[in-house]
C-alpha cells in the first residue's frame, strides 16, 4: 500500500503545482474513516536549503535526495527545466527500478524524460509545451489531449490544475473512490473531470456572465437514470436545439450525449467500487438500464468489463480489507 511520498523540489519551482502535491499528500486525513493513511510526506532537493520558486520567493527544503531512496511514490514537481543534477537522475532511476510509483505534474514530465524513464511510453505535459516535449524527446509518445496518462508505474499530468486530476486518480486507484472523493471535497474540486486537455486549448464561443450550463449539469448528474432528448434539454435552458448544442460543447468540451454517457460510466465506477450491487443493478442505477449496455459502453470507454474493473479498481485498502486475516 502507498504510504511514503517524496516530492522533488528544484530551483524555479512552480508554487501552484507544488501546492497541489502538498495539499493531496501532505495533510493527515487518516481520521476521516475513508481508508487513507497518514502519508510519510517528504520534500527533498539536490542541495538542501532555500529553493527559489519562479514567483520570486523561496521554499526552505531541509532534506536531500536520500529522502526519496525508499519512498513508495516519488513526485517530480515542475521547475525551470535546467539540466537535472546527477543525484536527482540517480534517485528517479532507482525509484523506477525498485517498482515505486512516479508522478510528474505539468512540465515535471521533462525531468522524467531526461532521466530516461519515458522512452517508449505514452506521456503528457502542458499543451503549450507539448510540441517542445515531443521534439526534445522523440522516444516518448506525447498525448497533449488528456489530463493525465498512466503508463505502467508512471503517471504524467497535463498543465497546472491537471495535477489535481492525476493525484486524485492515483488516490482512487490505491484507496478507492470514497477516499478520492473525500480529498476532492476538502479541496472543493470535482473528484473526476471528464474530457481532456484539448477542451482548454481553444474556446471559440466564450461563456457570457449569467449564461451557464451549471444548473443543467447538476440536474443531469442527479437524473442519470432518466432518458432525455437534446430538444428536452434545450427547452430546460430556453435555447434552440442548435444554440444549445453549440453552447454545451463550448462549456463542457463535448456533446450532451457524450457527457451524459461519461457521467453514467463514472456513476457505474463508483457503484462498482463502493457497493455490492450486482452488475444488473449497477446498470439500472447508473442509467444504462441493462447490463449488456453497461458492458458495451464500459468496455468501449475503459477497455475492460465492469466485473474486471470491480476487481481491479476497488482500491488497495478495500481489497486488503476483504482478504482473510
Amino acid at each position: 500500500m502507498l504510504k511514503s511520498v517524496a516530492v522533488v523540489a528544484l530551483p524555479g519551482l512552480s508554487p501552484f503545482e507544488f501546492g497541489i502535491i502538498c495539499e493531496v499528500f501532505g495533510w493527515d486525513r487518516s481520521g476521516l474513516d475513508v481508508g487513507l493513511p497518514e502519508f510519510d510526506f517528504r520534500i527533498c532537493t539536490a542541495t538542501p536549503g532555500p529553493v527559489p520558486t519562479e514567483m520570486g520567493f523561496s521554499v526552505q527544503v531541509d532534506q536531500d535526495m536520500t529522502a526519496a531512496a525508499d519512498a513508495d511514490l516519488v513526485i517530480m514537481a515542475p521547475h525551470n527545466r535546467t539540466p537535472l543534477p546527477a543525484v536527482v537522475i540517480d534517485q528517479l532511476q532507482a525509484a523506477a527500478a525498485r517498482g515505486a510509483r512516479l508522478v510528474s505534474v505539468c512540465t515535471g514530465a521533462f525531468s522524467l524524460a531526461e532521466a530516461g524513464l519515458l522512452d517508449g511510453r505514452c506521456a503528457t505535459t502542458h499543451w503549450m509545451h507539448s510540441p517542445e516535449f515531443a521534439a526534445t524527446y522523440p522516444g516518448v509518445r506525447v498525448d497533449e489531449n488528456v489530463l493525465y496518462v498512466e503508463d505502467g508505474n508512471i503517471i504524467t499530468s497535463a498543465g497546472s490544475a491537471a495535477g489535481i486530476d492525476a493525484c486524485l486518480h492515483l488516490i482512487r486507484r490505491e484507496f478507492g473512490a470514497k477516499a478520492a472523493t473525500a480529498i476532492a471535497r476538502g479541496m472543493v474540486v470535482p473528484p473526476h473531470r471528464d474530457g481532456g486537455q484539448a477542451q482548454y486549448i481553444d474556446r471559440p464561443i466564450p461563456a457570457r456572465a449569467g449564461d451557464t450550463m451549471e444548473d443543467l449539469l447538476v440536474w443531469l448528474a442527479v437524473n442519470l437514470d432518466q432518458e432525455f432528448s437534446v430538444n428536452e434539454l434545450a427547452a430546460r435552458v430556453h435555447m434552440s436545439d442548435r444554440t444549445f448544442a453549440r453552447r454545451f460543447r463550448a462549456e463542457t468540451g463535448t456533446t450532451p450525449a457524450a457527457w451524459v454517457n461519461s457521467q453514467r460510466i463514472l456513476r457505474a465506477q463508483t457503484l462498482l467500487e463502493e457497493t455490492q450491487l450486482s452488475i444488473d443493478e449497477v446498470a439500472r442505477e447508473a442509467g444504462f438500464g441493462q447490463a449488456v449496455l453497461l458492458r458495451h459502453h464500459f468496455n468501449r470507454a475503459l477497455g475492460t468489463s465492469p466485473a474486471a474493473y470491480r476487481r481491479t479498481f476497488r482500491g488497495a485498502a478495500a481489497n486488503s480489507a476483504e482478504q482473510p486475516a
